[in-house]
């Protein structure tokens, strides 16, 4: 799964419509550059593969207020929608998929309806406990992992990550049954994205070609 194509369809939904160096600016302020491959080069290809590819339209700009050159705004299509949400979903039902995937899809669930959300982590809840039934069929962990020589301490690394996977989605599912954080059709959403010209506490100041299209 791309995670940089559900993350910029992500940011670009968020403020409507908006240019590559707000989307590399949201994205920082998120922390995504530190746990996916959100960096400058893949997020400026990103949106304009998806240009391209009809997931995003791209608006030339007038020259911006500070003087620098025109920009070009995207904006998501009905069909950039549509694979934004696909994604979403897959990105918070699919356990075996990196934890990068799943660190965007959190960031990102309270676009869809609770009971959606709700829905779709009871089925990872679900694919948690298939997995770990297959690991159990040929290792016991009530046996220790020494049965299976040193390879014994890889299937217990996946039984523990199983464990610990089910018992977070429990608490989850928990927190927003209990009426946590806003979701899609229940109000004001949180704004988790920067104002033009906001300062980013968490900016890398790295520049890149792309920050100036």
């Amino acid at each position: 799964m791309s995670v940089i194509r559900l993350l910029v369809l992500g940011a670009v939904r968020q403020h409507g419509r908006a240019h590559g160096y707000q989307v590399r600016n949201d994205l920082e302020y998120w922390g995504a550059h530190e746990w996916s491959n959100a960096k400058p080069g893949s997020i400026y290809h990103a949106l304009k593969q998806m240009a391209k590819q009809g997931l995003l339209v791209a608006h030339e700009t007038a020259p911006s207020t500070a003087g620098g050159p025109p920009r070009t705004e995207y904006e998501v299509t009905e069909r950039g929608t549509e694979e934004y949400f696909r994604l979403l979903r897959e990105a918070l039902t699919s356990y075996d998929q990196k934890p990068d995937v799943l660190s965007a899809g959190l960031g990102l669930m309270v676009d869809l309806e609770r009971e959606e959300a709700l829905a779709l982590l009871e089925r990872r809840l679900a694919s948690i406990g298939e997995w770990r039934r297959a690991v159990t069929e040929y290792y016991v962990p009530e046996d220790g992992p020494g049965r299976l020589g040193h390879i014994g301490e890889i299937m217990d690394f996946w039984v523990h990550s199983a464990d610990t996977g089910a018992a977070w989605t429990r608490g989850l599912i928990t927190r927003i049954r209990g009426g946590a954080y806003t979701f899609a059709g229940e109000g004001e959403p949180f704004v988790g994205v920067l104002a033009e010209g906001e300062e980013n506490p968490y900016a890398t100041d790295q520049r890149h070609p792309g920050d100036a299209e």
